[in-house]
């Protein structure tokens, strides 16, 4: 199976996209975990689809922030061992779809992100946004449908944590958080949350910076959290701090610590119905 790659306008001559040395766009850890946390990461990966080549940008973009967070993978796997957490997460790129958008919004697919043109998004046809859709983004929602559909069968409390990374200057402007927590209409655990991470005594905390999560920029919190019922959070990290296994190791630690002693705050909140 090939795409042409050549040019921006090129599309797709199959019905497919990832073929024969493409890996499956889901990745999970602990998925027999105990814990009533479930963990996302929906921009954990970088990998491109073999089809679509570099996506006519240079390597050194593909590091950055736009094509993934930085970062957050290290702390997304240890998190989960830590808390016994089952982690739910995408590997490929955003650049190729964002997995945190509606699908359909020019962030979705994104032509430019930041100040960096994507040639190969530029006047693709609906095909190929359809299959993009269909093998990364949607394989990778329907597994967070499905844990939670069993795990609320089997009445297991289930808190939904949405895990990212932000970069430490937007716009030329720097960021002085170190770590937000991010809702939209469910502010129960962002509440808790909030309460913990200030009273370590050492960290900036932003509420809902430096991002608020909304139907229209979001897509885990609105779907997956509140459109189930489930208390929810988003987790932002600033990058700079888990650019290495170090930093990730000690936010994964104050993580988990901070998520065990809500847990037991929470338990009026996750008894099930």
């Amino acid at each position: 199976m090939d795409l042409h790659t050549a040019g921006a306008t090129d599309q797709p001559v199959t019905d497919q996209l990832l073929g024969e040395g493409d890996i499956p766009p889901v990745h999970e850890v602990n998925a027999e975990g105990t814990s009533p946390f479930l963990l996302t990461s929906d921009h954990y990966g970088r990998i491109l689809p073999r089809a679509l080549g570099d996506l006519g940008i240079a390597e050194s973009e593909l590091v950055r922030h736009i094509a993934w967070d930085i970062g957050i993978a290290g702390v997304a796997d240890r998190l989960a061992k830590m808390l016994d957490a089952h982690l739910i997460a995408q590997r490929y790129s955003r650049l190729v779809i964002d997995c945190n958008r509606p699908p359909g919004v020019a962030s979705s697919i994104p032509v430019i992100s930041e100040a960096t043109m994507v040639p190969r998004n530029e006047g693709i046809s609906e095909s190929e946004r359809g299959l993009r859709r269909r093998e990364i983004f949607e394989p990778y929602h329907r597994r967070i449908d499905a844990v939670i559909d069993g795990r609320l069968r089997d009445k297991r409390p289930t808190v939904l944590v949405s895990l990212h990374s932000f970069t430490p200057v937007y716009a030329g402007v720097a960021r002085p958080w170190h770590i937000g927590a991010l809702y939209n209409r469910d502010k129960v655990l962002p509440k808790l949350l909030l309460g913990h991470l200030r009273a370590e005594g050492d960290l900036v905390v932003g509420d809902n910076e430096p991002y608020a999560a909304s139907d229209l920029t979001d897509y885990t919190i609105p779907v997956h959290g509140e459109a189930r019922g489930l208390v929810n959070t988003g987790i932002e990290i600033r990058q700079d701090l888990i650019a290495d296994q170090s930093g990730q190791q000690q936010w994964a630690e104050r993580l988990a610590r901070i998520f065990a002693e809500i847990e037991t705050e929470l338990k009026p909140e996750l008894l099930p119905g």
